[in-house]
């Protein structure tokens, strides 16, 4: 391999795990409410029950789980994704199948996310599913005011 075509195929390399980065950072986390965390809203601001404190804890323990399975399959993926690279050193059709299997699994994440908060929701009274309800429409639109 020309020295040329390794800087270039290393740049590509870069170009795209910085890209993957991007996604899945902004698929994994959403903007923090005014600075605070959501599960910062939920544990500090709610005046959680002894009772509800159990069931978060379960349910954050299963996300938990799942969350890591999901960013293991995306670890494999940008593996993946470098192999059809440098194998085919420009955007064939192994690349394409590689991101497409990526993008897959970001989806997912982006699912089970969604469920988690729901299944976070679930546990609160009417009165603190509304500034939970609050605290999620500010995570999601932080950027957009």
């Amino acid at each position: 391999m020309t020295p040329a075509r390794r800087t270039l195929l290393i740049g590509a390399i870069a170009f795209v795990a910085a890209l993957g980065g991007v996604l899945l950072g902004r698929t994994l986390f959403l903007p923090a409410p005014h600075g605070v965390e959501l599960h910062d809203v939920l544990h500090d601001q709610l005046d959680l029950d002894e009772r509800q404190r159990a069931q978060l804890q379960v349910v954050e323990q299963r996300f938990a789980v799942r969350r890591r399975a999901l960013e293991l399959e995306l670890r494999a993926d940008n593996a993946r994704l470098a192999d059809a690279i440098e194998a085919e050193h420009g955007n064939g059709p192994q690349v394409a199948a590689a991101v497409d299997r990526s993008h897959e699994a970001m989806g997912e994440l982006q699912k089970e996310t969604l469920a988690h908060i729901f299944a976070m929701r679930q546990l609160l009274r009417p009165n603190q599913a509304a500034k939970f309800d609050q605290a999620v429409v500010q995570a999601l639109t932080a950027d957009e005011r």
